[in-house]
């Protein structure tokens, strides 16, 4: 049986727009839509140019060099899979981008170690079927920025308890993902989480 061959996402704006990424025949790859990277980023607006970013389950770096392209500050992409974080470096050395740094370890234990940067924007879209929302939000906060953004990308049904410094911002889903932005209030650990209850969230 002959393996499907990979595909390609795009950069949508930015002084990489038009660019390709790759797009690997691996379980749980799953890349953010065009229409959902779009809609995020209009959210976001002008809080990326300037901004250190955060992508954990980075897969193929659609969302961090998508930042960059928008003239992120600096961009850490975390992949655990060798074969995906060696596509993530030549996708960063073929755009010539000094300020991404590419981490290939385990998000969680990644996280768990010492906070040696805070970041103002994370991206939170882990493999769907693994159950890492929670304990990744959880490791989050030493890594925070005051104010930090940070962005969930998750099954349209799936409820989870937040971390109570996170205030909902905005909301979207399709019919198969929903995507959610919150803001940390302070960037401080929190004691305890709360489940946020959203209101109707709009269609994309």
């Amino acid at each position: 049986m002959n393996q499907r061959p990979p595909g390609f996402v795009r950069i949508i704006a930015g002084h990489l727009r038009g660019s390709k990424l790759p797009v690997a025949d691996r379980p749980g790859l799953r890349p953010s839509s065009d229409r959902v990277r779009e809609t995020l980023f209009n959210w976001l607006q002008a809080k990326v140019a300037g901004a250190r970013v955060l992508d954990l389950f980075a897969g193929t770096g659609a969302l961090g060099f998508e930042a960059a392209s928008r003239g992120a500050a600096a961009v850490v992409l975390v992949e655990r899979d060798p074969a995906l974080a060696q596509s993530l470096r030549d996708s960063q050395a073929r755009f010539k981008l000094e300020g991404v740094q590419v981490v290939q370890a385990d998000a969680l234990a990644w996280l768990s170690g010492p906070a040696t940067s805070r970041f103002d924007l994370v991206f939170l879209d882990p493999p769907f079927d693994g159950g890492l929302w929670e304990p990744a939000a959880q490791r989050l906060a030493p890594w925070l920025a005051p104010g930090a953004w940070i962005y969930v990308e998750s099954p349209h049904k799936m409820q989870a308890s937040w971390p109570c410094a996170w205030r909902l911002h905005r909301e979207g889903q399709t019919r198969d993902v929903r995507f959610t932005l919150f803001q940390s209030r302070n960037g401080q650990a929190p004691e305890t989480a709360d489940t946020l209850h959203a209101q109707p969230s709009p269609q994309v």
